[in-house]
C-alpha cells in the first residue's frame, strides 16, 4: 500500500517473523507493486538497524500488542524517528470496568509476560509510553477495542 502511493521513495518492510516477510514478499508479487523501492528486513523491534534520527515515517500494523517489550520497542523507534517524525500504530487496547484498579492492571501485565500472551495496554498507558519516549501530540481514534494512535517524534 505504502509503496502502491508513489509517496515515498523507499518503503521498508520490517518483522522479526519470517512467515510474515515471505507474506508480504508473496503480496508484492501478487500486486502491482514497484519493487525497486520496496526492502524486506527481518528485525527485532526493540534493536532497529537503522541510523538514529534516520527515519520519517514508522507504521506498526496490529503489532504494538505482540511485542515482548512494547516499551523498549516505542523507545527504539522514537530513536530511529527524525525529529518530526510520525509514529502510527493500530492495535487492540485494555481499558475494561476494572482497569482503574492499579493491582489488576499490574496482575494482567505480569500474566502476560509469563503466559507469553500479549500486551493489551490502556489508551492511558499507550500515551504515557508515547510521552516517556520523546513523542508528543499523541491522537488515538478508536473503534470499539481496536486503536489507531498516532504521535510525532520531538524537534
Amino acid at each position: 500500500m505504502f509503496a502502491k502511493s508513489s509517496m515515498y521513495s523507499l518503503v521498508v518492510a520490517l518483522d522479526f517473523s519470517e512467515n510474515m516477510l515471505r507474506q508480504c514478499y508473496e503480496f508484492i508479487n501478487q500486486e502491482d507493486t514497484p519493487k525497486e523501492n520496496v526492502i524486506l528486513v527481518r528485525a527485532d523491534v526493540s534493536r532497529l538497524p537503522f541510523r538514529s534520527g534516520s527515519i520519517d515515517a514508522v507504521h506498526a500494523g496490529a503489532a504494538l500488542h505482540c511485542w515482548p517489550s512494547p516499551s523498549a520497542a516505542v523507545a527504539e523507534i522514537s530513536r530511529v524517528l527524525r525529529p518530526g517524525g510520525v509514529f502510527v500504530a493500530t492495535t487492540a487496547i485494555f481499558d475494561g470496568i476494572f482497569s482503574w484498579i492499579p493491582l489488576v492492571r499490574t496482575l494482567r501485565q505480569t500474566l502476560a509476560s509469563v503466559s507469553g500472551n500479549k500486551f493489551y495496554l490502556s489508551e492511558a498507558e499507550l500515551k504515557d509510553l508515547c510521552k516517556a519516549c520523546g513523542l508528543v501530540d499523541f491522537t488515538c481514534q478508536r473503534n470499539g477495542p481496536f486503536v489507531m494512535l498516532s504521535a510525532t517524534k520531538h524537534n
